[in-house]
């Protein structure tokens, strides 16, 4: 295999072997022991062995395997050899993020039981078609994400963290003036929860506040205005005289708004 870097000392092989459990010694040994096989009828002879024992394989970071791929990003291995597929990777994507750092530092993958070299021509095939894998694997893992989603929300099933916090109790205590750390004593949560109610409660009670003004001034500017309009056209007043008096009863109207709102005070929620 060509060296493509230049290095102070020789790239040497990895070996790597995984076990799930500590009960299956046995199985790493021989795994070991096919590794170094290997290594013995190929000639390779500068080599350094990576095993995890007790790793589950649906795990993608493990001990020895992490410290295999930083020797293998810092450009310090030439060819990885692992006894199987399933031995290395949790699934099709893992597979694949592996192979495109070993690609990208110009690392050979052997997997002995799988006969997987990538640096054959069905080698390049392989990785071709794990990346094809990859990607509906990934497809197929977010429709289902959606789907079951979607699912939920039609069954009323709420998404998300269960609110643990008494808001009704939290609220009545604020409005009752109670600091902080009283709330948060009395209703047995966190300060982080009682701030985090504070600004929907001061939210709402603006709102609630809005709305109620938006309706005052829509019952005084529709009933005394109209009211006094329909009146003065109903006396046949010119029509310059009911001008001057709707811009009256406009300002009239605009007046007690504010008078009411300048009443209100209200608290900013960051």
């Amino acid at each position: 295999m060509d060296n493509f870097y230049t290095f102070e000392r020789p790239r040497r092989t990895a070996l790597y072997a995984r076990v799930s459990t500590g009960h299956q010694s046995t199985g790493l040994e021989a795994q070991v022991r096919a590794l170094k096989l290997y290594c013995e009828q190929t000639n390779i002879e500068n080599f350094e062995l990576f095993t995890d024992e007790n790793q589950s394989g649906a795990k993608a970071s493990r001990p020895a395997l992490d410290r295999m791929m930083k020797t293998v990003e810092s450009g310090e291995v030439e060819t990885v050899i692992v006894f199987a597929f399933s031995r290395f990777a949790r699934s099709v994507s893992h597979m694949l993020k592996g192979l495109e750092v070993m690609k990208k530092q110009k690392t050979n993958f052997v997997s002995l039981t799988e006969k997987i070299d990538l640096n054959t021509s069905l080698g390049n095939v392989v990785f071709i078609l794990i990346s094809a894998i990859a990607q509906l694997e990934r497809d197929l893992i977010a429709e289902r994400v959606r789907n079951g989603m979607a699912n939920a929300k039609a069954k009323g099933i709420k998404i998300g963290r269960e609110r643990k916090r008494n808001s009704a109790l939290i609220e009545s205590l604020l409005e009752a003036g109670l600091s902080f750390r009283e709330v948060a004593r009395i209703a047995k949560c966190s300060h982080g929860s009682v701030s985090a109610q504070k600004k929907e409660w001061l939210a709402r009670k603006a709102a609630n506040e809005k709305k109620n003004l938006a309706e005052l001034t829509k019952n005084i500017t529709s009933s005394s205005f109209n009211s006094t309009v329909e009146q003065m056209k109903a006396m046949n007043l010119s029509e310059d005289m009911v001008e001057k008096v709707q811009a009256k009863l406009e300002n009239d109207a605009r007046d007690s708004v504010r008078g009411i709102q300048g009443d209100v005070v209200y608290e900013t929620v960051d």
